[in-house]
């Protein structure tokens, strides 16, 4: 039975790698590190004809936030196999695999005392990534080796113009209970931004 937990450990803390390497072998899992994907952390795909679980992890976390993903991913698989298709991705039986599958971790005392404090609030309603809950993603970011200034929409000020990595500029405008809406100035179309989109804010155009 191959031994992942060098490699593992370029990329979650040392203590995490025995454990995630022992779930690629039980499960039989393709682990995959990916380049970077601005829509998503990690993927996960069950099996399709003769291909086995898929995982895919973004390189470019920080140690905390790739294991968290990991762990996420892995919620799925489980999921799966107790469940195939039959229920909802992030439903009951998703959040049970999740802290079920996170509390080794946190009883090793693998996370800074804020992520573990952000992540144990997260974990009473786990959702569909991390990066929605806007305490543990803002409290993740502190750790990323080349943090930058990040702005994210929901610390502009309402009527405030801004930019996206597209180079679309929009305003941004009330909020309808969890995301904003947000004015694309060339189209005069709303669209709706999570509160923890990263945007560059500019003056009126």
């Amino acid at each position: 039975m191959p031994d992942f937990s060098k490699q593992l450990s370029k990329y979650i803390p040392e203590a995490a790698a025995p454990i995630i390497s022992q779930w690629i072998n039980d499960t039989a899992c393709r682990f995959k590190v990916t380049k970077s994907r601005s829509s998503k952390l990690g993927d996960y795909r069950s099996p399709f004809k003769n291909e086995p679980h898929q995982i895919t992890i973004n390189h470019d976390l920080n140690p905390f936030s790739f294991l968290i993903t990991t762990v996420h991913e892995f919620a799925h698989l489980k999921t799966w196999q107790n469940h195939k298709n039959k229920v909802r991705p992030h439903g009951t039986e998703w959040k049970n695999n999740f802290k079920g599958l996170m509390d080794p971790f946190i009883r090793l005392n693998l996370f800074p005392a804020d992520v573990t404090s952000a992540l144990v609030k997260y974990m009473n309603n786990p959702a569909a990534s991390s990066c929605t809950d806007l305490n543990l993603y803002k409290t993740l970011k502190n750790y990323d080796s080349k943090r930058e200034e990040i702005v994210t929409i929901d610390t502009l000020e309402f009527q405030q113009y801004f930019s996206i990595k597209s180079g679309r500029i929009f305003q941004k405008q009330e909020k309808l209970r969890k995301r904003y809406k947000c004015l694309e100035v060339s189209s005069q179309r709303i669209y709706l931004f999570h509160p923890i989109a990263e945007v560059f804010p500019i003056e009126k155009p």
